[in-house]
């Protein structure tokens, strides 16, 4: 079974569940390392969320997985916070990253740039506006390749 399958699977699994509690499905990644296949299911909410909730996502979805068997291969099963340097997946994320610092690349060189990180002024006809610096860069989201909320010292 291809990994897009098993993710589209785990995340009409969870969603529900996610809903009913106010929990924001992230991302779901289905990878191999090493010898070893992951299935990280990233959550989060308004507030943050913390072990607790985690643990919940984790048994629902745990005993879930175990009545339907999706998955053909032995796996483990983590479900924990996207971090503080959550990833912006959806133009819904991107949108509510407004005024936050951020961190986006390219897959097309804008102002000769293929990396920009500052704070995501604007994102309003699928135009990310980030201010980095004295300068402010017009990115087209068509050309984002990855965004990220940002860290920056």
């Amino acid at each position: 079974m291809s990994t897009t399958k098993i993710k589209e699977i785990v995340e009409e699994m969870v969603q529900s569940f996610m809903d009913e509690h106010n929990f924001e499905l992230v991302d779901v990644e289905y990878v191999k390392e090493g010898s070893n296949y992951f299935l990280r299911v990233y959550v989060d909410k308004e507030g943050g969320i913390d072990i607790d909730d985690c643990g919940m996502v984790s048994e629902y979805l745990s005993q879930k997985l175990d009545e339907n068997d999706p998955i053909p291969t032995a796996y483990f099963l983590e479900v924990s916070s996207p971090g503080a340097e959550r990833p912006l997946k959806k133009s819904e994320d991107v949108a509510k990253a407004v005024g936050k610092d951020v961190f986006v690349t390219v897959y097309e060189a804008v102002d000769g740039l293929k990396e920009f990180e500052g704070r995501l002024l604007s994102f309003e006809n699928e135009e990310l506006v980030i201010s980095a610096g004295k300068k402010q860069y017009t990115i087209p989201y068509a050309k984002v390749a990855s965004a990220r909320l940002a860290i920056i010292f």
